[in-house]
């Protein structure tokens, strides 16, 4: 009862306990088929036993301690039509496979919702890495990737590019698609699918090889500045709405504004900054949000751009701040004007205003329908975006880096797919 072996058409007649690994050890239980399979299917009539031999079969483990199912499977042979067979063991191991059903979905669990890495299963289970790994793969394959139903009812997406290895050479970027959708309800986005490459042709060539209905469904999509994404969306689902999405708004205003005071810190002494120079000890206070600094940091910076040097600084920091404030706004009415308006008066050239201003005026300018198409849908910020980008990096340092970019993205999949309810609810049953 407690190894779930009636469910399996077995019944233990032997156990004894294998100390390995320096772990909980293995537990070898010795079964037997519950209804033999004497009977020859052509004749009707008993047949005896010509040969047997024990199958070992990696059970669901009993705490740290694997479990290894030894089932003997006799064969037969009719002496009347010369007919052979063996015991059928399809219950307990489908297709000569050596896990169980409950170990591959218990392993299944412990790499999804544990963050147990393959060898720490491949350990507690008492198999090789190989076979953990294949049949965790397999599984999520089977089960979860290749649902047919796993993208109906998709209509906001993200999209951003990631490095899914750190090597000088070979393929090291990816383009991530997330599925926003469920952000309206209140719950986490989930990876869609990763795909190869990093440019607009290779998302071009995701949105094209999808169904006519879920690309009818798009509505809105999330981006960064990239062009060739826009340009993807334009191609594929010109129906669709592009969203250049706060995070990268305000990330690209940050880059701008450090470039700045790089630029500053070279003007004026001729090298990098160090620890004591002001700029460069003002690097972090100078990102973070005007309502979130202390006296003491408001003191420094009013120091910083009391410097006659310092004034396009102050003014590249004024407009990082009104685009924050932008974005703070809870009333997205008020926000889109505020927004318009901003990035009129920066492309209105303000007094002292250094050139990283006007770039970023310029980029503003020419994605104004995009920034401003945030306001008008709501949750179709890129963040949660980002967020799947940081899981997979913990998934990359769970398994001490990838080689192979098909398990990658298979792991990928199974990691931030939004799985986790599934799973539950298939290792609860019985």
């Amino acid at each position: 009862m407690l190894l779930g072996l009636d469910s399996l058409g077995l019944r233990g007649v032997a156990q004894r306990h294998v100390p390995r690994g320096g772990r909980g050890g293995v537990w070898e239980i010795r079964c037997e088929p519950v209804e033999p399979a004497r009977l020859c299917r052509e004749c009707g009539i008993p047949a005896p036993v010509r040969s047997s031999r024990w199958r070992r079969f990696v059970h669901t483990p009993l705490g740290k301690a694997g479990v290894h199912l030894l089932a003997r499977c006799r064969r037969y042979e009719c002496r009347t039509c010369g007919g052979a067979w063996e015991d059928d063991l399809s219950r307990v191991g489908a297709g000569g496979r050596r896990l169980t059903e409950s170990a591959v979905w218990w392993a299944v669990a412990s790499v999804v919702l544990d963050a147990m890495s393959v060898r720490s299963v491949a350990m507690t289970l008492g198999c090789s890495w190989d076979c953990a790994n294949d049949a965790v793969l397999a599984k999520g394959l089977e089960r979860l990737v290749d649902d047919e139903h796993r993208l109906d009812g998709v209509s906001v997406i993200g999209v951003d590019e990631h490095v899914w290895r750190h090597t000088p050479r070979g393929s090291r970027y990816v383009t991530v698609v997330v599925d926003l959708t469920p952000r309206s309800d209140g719950r986490p986005a989930r990876l869609l699918d990763v795909v190869e490459g990093r440019s607009g042709a290779v998302f071009a060539g995701w949105l094209a090889s999808r169904s006519e209905g879920f690309r009818r469904n798009v509505r809105v999509v999330a981006m960064d500045a990239f062009a060739g994404y826009k340009e993807a969306v334009r191609r594929v689902v010109p129906h669709a709405r592009e969203v250049l999405d706060p995070f990268h708004v305000v990330r690209l205003a940050g880059d701008r504004l450090t470039r700045c005071r790089q630029r500053l810190q070279q003007e004026a002494t001729g090298r990098r900054g160090t620890k004591h120079d002001p700029l460069y000890k003002a690097r972090r206070i100078l990102l973070k949000t005007r309502a979130t600094l202390t006296d003491r940091q408001r003191s420094t910076l009013g120091r910083l751009f009391g410097d006659e040097r310092n004034k396009p600084l102050e003014v590249m920091w004024g407009a990082y701040q009104k685009i924050i404030a932008c974005y703070a706004e809870p009333d997205r009415r008020k926000a889109r004007g505020m927004m318009h308006e901003l990035v009129d008066s920066i492309n209105a050239r303000p007094a002292n205003a250094p050139g990283e201003l006007m770039t970023l005026a310029r980029t503003l300018k020419r994605r104004l329908p995009d920034v401003l198409a945030y306001f008008d849908h709501e949750f179709s910020s890129n963040g949660p975006t980002e967020a799947v980008n940081g899981r997979l990096e913990h998934l990359r340092g769970i398994a001490l880096g990838f080689t192979n970019l098909n398990n990658y993205i298979t792991r990928s999949l199974l990691h931030a797919g939004g799985f986790r309810q599934t799973i539950q609810e298939q290792i609860s049953q019985p």
